[in-house]
């Protein structure tokens, strides 16, 4: 049986949610809530434990704000002994269109507060990550604002449409592992 950790990246608090700064816990709720599993508040995270298709995921939003995310995933790496390269971030990303989805096995924070954390803590960048693009339309100087925005109704059928296929993801990613989940999905155009 295989041990898995997932993280959702996001921050804790209502005026947060369901932003595209915290899309990895709107995807982490969305495969727990498909396994009728529910989170409690533990140690740095909201945690869960599932047992799916013989392996054990652990899945966590962590409560300590997004630039302090690597205490809560060495923590919870440490408290289940999961192997990094059986780690999954999902995470928000500028840097990719909104129609694009990318997982792979290590890569730079791309200047993401919470994945600086995470590999300062780790003392690496070889950990798997799922990002999720939001796209980078936003002004000069309003990043911030885009990023701790709300998705516009127009974009909204995409987000959920891209939140199922991070579900297929993550289960693919536990399955079949990282290389075949990458040939099966970097390449897709997710677009209505």
């Amino acid at each position: 049986m295989g041990k898995f950790l997932i993280v959702g990246l996001g921050n804790p608090g209502v005026e947060y949610a369901h932003t595209r700064h915290n899309i990895g816990f709107d995807v982490v709720d969305e495969w727990v809530k498909k396994q009728n599993g529910h989170f409690r508040v533990e140690r740095l995270a909201e945690m869960v434990e599932i047992k799916w298709r013989g392996h054990q995921l652990i899945c966590i939003k962590p409560t300590t704000f997004m630039n302090l995310s690597g205490k809560a995933v060495k923590y919870w790496m440490d408290a289940g002994k999961v192997p990094i390269e059986n780690t999954l971030t999902v995470v928000d990303d500028l840097a990719l269109p909104l129609s694009k989805l990318r997982i792979r096995p290590a890569g730079s924070d791309a200047g993401h507060n919470g994945l600086r954390s995470i590999q300062e803590v780790l003392g690496t960048d070889a950990y798997p990550k799922l990002r999720f693009g939001i796209g980078n339309d936003f002004a000069k100087g309003r990043q911030v604002e885009f990023v701790l925005g709300k998705w516009p109704d127009s974009e909204w059928p995409v987000v959920r449409l891209k939140i199922e296929k991070s579900v297929e993801i993550i289960e693919s990613f536990v399955l079949s592992g990282i290389s075949q989940t990458m040939n099966k999905y970097n390449k897709l155009d997710i677009t209505l």
